[in-house]
């Protein structure tokens, strides 16, 4: 024998709420598979199809509203951001920031000291992943070098051009 249903009332008008207020579609299953069950008197499968999901997903998303919502209605935040950072992105900001003027000047900008830098500053080594995903967060991504260098004078380069040899001749 299957066990008894049990629907806690406050759960489900939360859900009713979450079906007239909520614009994501995810959110809008999972208030369906809790309300059509409670209202409608739906079995699992019954529920599954009528969402266009697999039985064994209806509960999945039941527990899923449930854990999102409290009793009270109001949607709690979900797992997820940065939770093992080692650095706030304020502070990360602030120790890319010379580098970053380095780079608008036109240096070419090495991984190793940056990286030196920063194991100094968290007192602790670090890898080249973590210095990669680092500037990656940032925006930053490998370029290769400028066609033109920053410190190239268009005037010698017009007369070596003048001076030069026409031809080419083997030595």
């Amino acid at each position: 024998m299957a066990r008894p249903r049990r629907i806690d009332q406050r759960v489900v008008e939360s859900a009713q709420q979450a079906l007239r207020q909520t614009k994501n579609l995810r959110e809008f299953r999972q208030a369906l598979a809790v309300w059509l069950p409670a209202k409608l008197n739906t079995s699992l499968e019954q529920t599954a199809l009528a969402l266009g999901v697999g039985r064994a997903t209806v509960p999945r998303l039941q527990s899923g509203f449930r854990r999102r919502n409290d009793a009270s209605g109001e949607v709690r935040q979900e797992w997820g951001g940065r939770r093992h950072s080692l650095m706030t992105e304020e502070e990360e900001r602030d120790f890319l920031r010379p580098w970053a003027e380095k780079a608008v000047a036109g240096g070419v900008l090495v991984l190793s000291p940056i990286r030196a830098a920063l194991s100094q500053r968290l007192g602790r080594k670090v890898g080249s992943a973590f210095v990669y995903r680092l500037l990656a967060r940032h925006g930053w991504r490998k370029l290769a070098p400028d066609t033109r260098h920053p410190k190239s004078d268009p005037q010698v380069q017009e007369d070596w051009k003048k001076n030069s040899r026409k031809t080419w001749r083997p030595c």
